[in-house]
């Protein structure tokens, strides 16, 4: 099972006297990193509010917004006297140099950040409660959309591994005749350059042997195999938090599809190393969304 690091939750009730909502949104990013966008009143429960978020969405640029109102009867509120008086002089001035009347300036006062505040007020402990349920079920949705996300992805790289076995199979095939070409080119430089009847076939055998093993990718073919084996076993993991396991299984495949590259010495081979690294990339590209 895969998820991707992208996804959106919301959540909304009535609860006493207060309406509550909480949305949560998520997008792809190498660490958690959460931005949280709160009401005072619910600030002494920020800490536990990012320790709810980490723990359940693991990785991933967060942003998570709780809105808090209150319905029915209005609040008491206070007003700070003189922060409102220290807004006065400055926009009566104002007033007077564009030429505008001041009989609003009272309620421009009011409206001036932090002039008007409500009383002080605690959530009770049954409402932080519903706070905290209200954003289990904001995040259990962004994780339904996550997961299925996920799927599509999850089907995307199969298909991208199942290119690069392709490719394995053609090259398995291809191998064989490899060591043909090099014999017969290494003899024919032989024979244009020294002659035909004037080089040592015994010593020729040993030096084609040296060089073949010297360029024998069956070693990297095993490795690859195995790879993309492990690669299919881990998306089969329940665990959701896979992502930078994959990453590094798919830089492993990369090495040795490169190694293959560099000692195929044979044109059909490195046209299938050539496709190997296009399925390869698209891979990477996908797993930059995985969680």
């Amino acid at each position: 099972m895969l998820y991707s690091m992208t996804g959106y939750g919301r959540a909304e009730m009535t609860f006493n006297d207060k309406t509550l909502l909480v949305e949560v949104k998520s997008l792809n990013g190498k660490q958690f990193d959460v931005r949280l966008n709160i009401p005072s009143i619910l600030k002494p429960i920020e800490v536990e509010i990012r320790n709810t978020l980490n723990e359940h969405l693991f990785r991933g640029s967060v942003e998570c917004s709780i809105f808090v109102r209150s319905n029915g009867a209005s609040k008491p509120v206070n007003i700070n006297k003189e922060l409102a008086k220290s807004y006065y002089q400055p926009i009566v001035e104002l007033a007077d140099e564009l030429g505008i009347g001041k009989e609003n300036i009272l309620s421009t006062l009011l409206k001036m950040p932090d002039v008007v505040s409500s009383t002080n007020e605690v959530l009770s402990d049954d409402e932080k409660q519903a706070i905290f349920n209200l954003l289990k079920q904001a995040i259990d949705l962004l994780n339904l959309h996550r997961q299925e996300e996920g799927k599509s992805i999850e089907l995307d790289l199969l298909e991208r591994i199942a290119g690069i076995e392709a490719q394995q199979a053609a090259i398995a095939v291809l191998e064989p005749n490899r060591r043909t070409k090099i014999k017969d080119s290494l003899i024919k430089l032989l024979e244009q350059h020294v002659g035909p009847d004037k080089y040592d076939n015994n010593r020729l055998e040993q030096e084609l042997i040296y060089y073949i093993e010297k360029i024998d990718i069956s070693e990297e073919r095993v490795r690859l195999t195995n790879h993309c084996a492990y690669f299919k076993s881990i998306l089969a993991e329940k665990d959701p938090n896979k992502g930078k396991k994959l990453s590094f299984v798919l830089q492993e495949m990369g090495r040795e599809i490169n190694t293959t590259g560099s000692k195929a010495n044979d044109v059909d081979i490195q046209k299938a190393v050539i496709v190997m690294k296009d399925e390869l990339e698209k891979a990477k590209e996908q797993i930059l969304n995985v969680l």
